[in-house]
Order: structure tokens, then C-alpha cells, then sequence
């Protein structure tokens, strides 16, 4: 639905609603999905995306749908968090790919959902729901469950009271059960979720903890529902999670923190 439209909104304001329509589940939009997803009139959403393409933001192709271009996509991977966890995590990941033969996914939180920053594919493995730069829920999914966990009394109820969607018969939609998911998540810096995303992925993920105790990313296997024993898989996981958080300046006697 679209969003109200907000009188008196900036220019620079409007410029980023139009460029942050685009995700990885619609990375192409026409001028008419640009309107509806902004809330912003048609000739002013034109005359904007127009802009967006003549500066290399945005690309517009023969069909007449646009794309973030090249000059917008060059910015992104400045981001230094994202970047820097991307190089140390890739030897961890690909080491975990090579050993179990499943997607390895590295995400981060951003809001009420858990980004994926990093993934690398199995191609007998289950199809995911989502790719590199896309998002997933954080009551369902490994990564979620970790970054929901660590992301502070706030957050946890503000996902709880939100109302919790049920992708499958096996998603923990009671806030009591999730709740005490939580604690243990907290407890171990690990999650196992089963089926609850789509029915035949399980999932097992550990938490990534800077120099500070902070709790700044999860990584996770999925697998095929049956596959892979999960204790097996957690323990690499926790490992792969544990080397990466070493390299970021966490050691044993360093406190993780929460928020």
C-alpha cells in the first residue's frame, strides 16, 4: 500500500524514498511501483527518478523500468561495518562451505529485520527465500533469532507485541515460547530453527561479537530439512562464529552486551 503522503517533505527526503523502494525482492521498478510503494505523485516521482539516472544513481533500461546504477551500488560497499565483516568473515565462510556443502550466510540487523550482507550458495542445498541484500524476519530465521536475542529489551518487545507472522505450521508465533528462545539464545549465542521460514530449510546460526561485546552480526548454515546432523553443524558454526569475533577484537573475557 502506498505510504501517506507527508506534505512538506524535502526534496532530499524524496530522493531517498525513491531509492530506498528498490530491494533485493524488486531490485527493477517502473514509475508506477515508484508511486505506489513513495506515496509520491506520479509527475514528481518522474522528474526525480530522472535525476537519480542522469547523476549514475538509478539506471533506466530499454523497458523503461529502473535499477540502482553503478555510481549508487560503488557507495554501498563503503559502508565500513559491512565491508570490513565481509573480508574477515569470507575465509570462516568459505571454510564452512567447503566442510558442510550448505548456503553459509552472514546478516546483519538493520531495524526489525535481519539484512543478509554475505551468502554463499550450495547448489543441492534447499532454495532460500532471499539473497545477498535481502532481508529476513527475526522470529523465524537463524540469523533472526541471534540478532533479536542480543538486540536489547526494546526490540524484543516491540517484535513480540508487533504480532508474529507464521510462514509455516512450525513457526513460533507464541510470545511466551519465543520469549524463553530468546534467553537461551542470549545463554549460548546460538539458535536452531526448524522449518519455521519454509518448510524444508532448517537453519543454525551463532552470534559475531566485536572488541566492545557488542553483537554486531550472526552467521548461519541452512540446510536441507534431515541432512545434516545439527549439533554438528552448531559446533562449526560456533567455531566459524568464534574465529570471526577474534579477529574483530573479541576475547573470552570480554562481556557480550546486549542492545
Amino acid at each position: 500500500m502506498p505510504r501517506t503522503r507527508e506534505p512538506g517533505r524535502t526534496v532530499s527526503s524524496r530522493l531517498l524514498e525513491i531509492l530506498f523502494a528498490f530491494r533485493a525482492d524488486h531490485p527493477d521498478l517502473s514509475l508506477a511501483d515508484l508511486v505506489r510503494i513513495t506515496g509520491i505523485p506520479h509527475a514528481t516521482v518522474r522528474r526525480l527518478a530522472l535525476e537519480l539516472v542522469d547523476v549514475g544513481a538509478l539506471e533506466r533500461r530499454e523497458d523503461g523500468r529502473f535499477t540502482v546504477g553503478l555510481r549508487l551500488w560503488q557507495l554501498g560497499t563503503l559502508a565500513p561495518l559491512t565491508e570490513s565483516l565481509r573480508t574477515l568473515a569470507q575465509p570462516f565462510m568459505e571454510d564452512l562451505h567447503s566442510a558442510l556443502h550448505q548456503h553459509v550466510q552472514l546478516a546483519v540487523l538493520e531495524g526489525h529485520e535481519a539484512v543478509i550482507i554475505e551468502r554463499l550458495s550450495a547448489p543441492h542445498a534447499p532454495a532460500l527465500v532471499s539473497r545477498v541484500g535481502g532481508r529476513l524476519p527475526l522470529h523465524c530465521s537463524g540469523v533472526g533469532k541471534v540478532l533479536l536475542s542480543h538486540g536489547g529489551p526494546e526490540l524484543i518487545e516491540s517484535v513480540l507485541s508487533g504480532g508474529l507472522h507464521r510462514h509455516t505450521s512450525r513457526t513460533v508465533v507464541d510470545p511466551a515460547e519465543l520469549r524463553n528462545e530468546i534467553a537461551a539464545c542470549r545463554r549460548t549465542g546460538t539458535a536452531a530453527v526448524r522449518g519455521e521460514l519454509t518448510g524444508e530449510a532448517d537453519s543454525v546460526a551463532a552470534r559475531i561479537v566485536d572488541g566492545h561485546g557488542r553483537v554486531v552480526a550472526a552467521l548461519s548454515v541452512v540446510l536441507r530439512a534431515g541432512s545434516v546432523n545439527h549439533q554438528a553443524a552448531l559446533a562449526a558454526v560456533l567455531a566459524s562464529g568464534f574465529g570471526i569475533s577474534r579477529q574483530l577484537g573479541w576475547r573470552p573475557g570480554i562481556r557480550v552486551r546486549e542492545g
